[in-house]
């Protein structure tokens, strides 16, 4: 199982960055998928998550008002839209499928990991 992520790259504070995970139809069928990050020195954290059918999203409070997620079902494909960026959303961010199909913000719901894609914010 491979999931796919890109997208990731260097913007100023307060700028946009759109990153994206694909996957396979096997994984994304059915599945809720969520993004992660983890910045220097701290630990993975939950970041978004998007059931199945798109119908129930969940966000970190730190991310509220800024980043969305969203899914294109018909290209397996999963985005996180991330608005206002600020120098604490730099880190590795990670795109992950759940093995549920609502949404979830637990890390031990997710069994399926994809590659780290890099966001870094300059001040």
């Amino acid at each position: 199982v491979q999931l796919q992520a890109s997208g990731g790259g260097l913007v100023q504070a307060g700028g946009s960055l759109k990153v994206s995970c694909t996957t396979s139809r096997r994984t994304f069928s059915n599945n809720a998928m969520g993004w992660f990050r983890r910045a220097p020195g701290k630990e993975r954290e939950f970041i978004s998550s998007i059931s199945w059918r798109g119908g129930m999203t969940k966000y970190a409070d730190s991310v509220k008002g800024r980043f969305t997620i969203s899914r294109d079902n018909a290209k397996n494909t999963v985005f996180l839209q991330m608005n206002s960026l600020k120098p604490e959303d730099t880190a590795v961010y990670y795109c992950a499928a759940s093995r549920l199909s609502i949404s979830s913000m637990t890390i031990t719901d997710y069994n399926y990991w994809g590659q780290e894609t890099l966001v870094t914010v300059s001040s």
